[in-house]
């Protein structure tokens, strides 16, 4: 399993993108980033997007990725929760603000979105996908994706503190989460639904508490301002948790 990141960060500049994962090609998992980060071939290689809550940084790219789909006669499929649906459908693809790709063209919309239920394993491109809540302002999945090799990763998307239940339900050999902001700004965090390098810290001794383990981790979503600090306090929690934390960047890959 290949997984390279199209974006890290929820601020966009020429040298940050939104956050956007790609799984070998053919699987994205948010849209902060999709066609901001691939090539016209690229995204026509694509078999499928998840999405894993309705905020702007997350769903971005999706009425893009449409558009230029449609121009090439060719469909996506498109996964995520109800709640993101409707937002798509009410403020995005409303032909208002864009064309509503949910519905044309009639005989063969463009966008094929199917509801996902927490709890339930869907295969979704060769992969097996179990949504699972995590702690966010809004209803949001995170993912536990695993490929036919029994290669598995988990992606919170944005969390805050909170996730000994999900916890329970995965067993990731590579776990994707956030760090939004440094540890001076944990009541901004904690009402935002989001994660600072101590808070990150609790949620992996919880997790090693529960598992026995922890697999590799890799960050995204960091506050760019912030992030020599974000990257300083990591370290620390590293040291602390002996474990290997990396920050994520634009283009970096990843082997399972």
């Amino acid at each position: 399993m290949r997984i390279k990141l199209l974006g890290a960060h929820n601020l966009e500049s020429e040298s940050s993108r939104l956050v956007s994962l790609l799984i070998d090609d053919i699987l994205a998992i948010d849209a902060g980033s999709l066609t901001s980060g691939l090539s016209f071939a690229a995204q026509q290689r694509l078999k499928a997007v998840i999405l894993t809550h309705q905020h702007y940084d997350h769903i971005r790219d999706i009425a893009a990725l449409s558009i230029n789909l449609y121009s090439h006669g060719d469909t996506i499929e498109v996964y995520s929760i109800q709640v993101v649906y409707d937002t798509l459908a009410s403020y995005v693809l409303n032909d208002i603000l864009y064309p509503n790709f949910l519905e044309r063209p009639p005989e063969n919309p463009t966008i094929k979105f199917h509801t996902l239920e927490t709890g339930k394993t869907e295969l979704i491109a060769g992969y097996s996908v179990l949504p699972v809540t995590v702690t966010h302002v809004v209803d949001t999945i995170g993912l536990q994706i695993t490929s036919t090799e029994g290669k598995k990763i988990f992606f919170t998307s944005d969390t805050g503190p909170g996730l000994t239940e999900c916890w329970q339900q995965i067993s990731p050999d590579l776990l994707i989460t956030e760090v939004t902001t440094c540890n001076g700004n944990e009541d901004f965090a904690r009402n935002s639904g989001h994660l600072t390098p101590n808070l990150l810290q609790q949620e992996l001794e919880s997790f090693r508490n529960l598992k026995g383990y922890l697999p590799q981790i890799v960050l995204v979503h960091m506050t760019p301002m912030q992030e020599k600090e974000i990257k300083s306090e990591i370290a620390a929690v590293a040291k602390n948790l002996n474990a290997e934390i990396r920050l994520g960047y634009e283009g970096m890959q990843i082997e399972l």
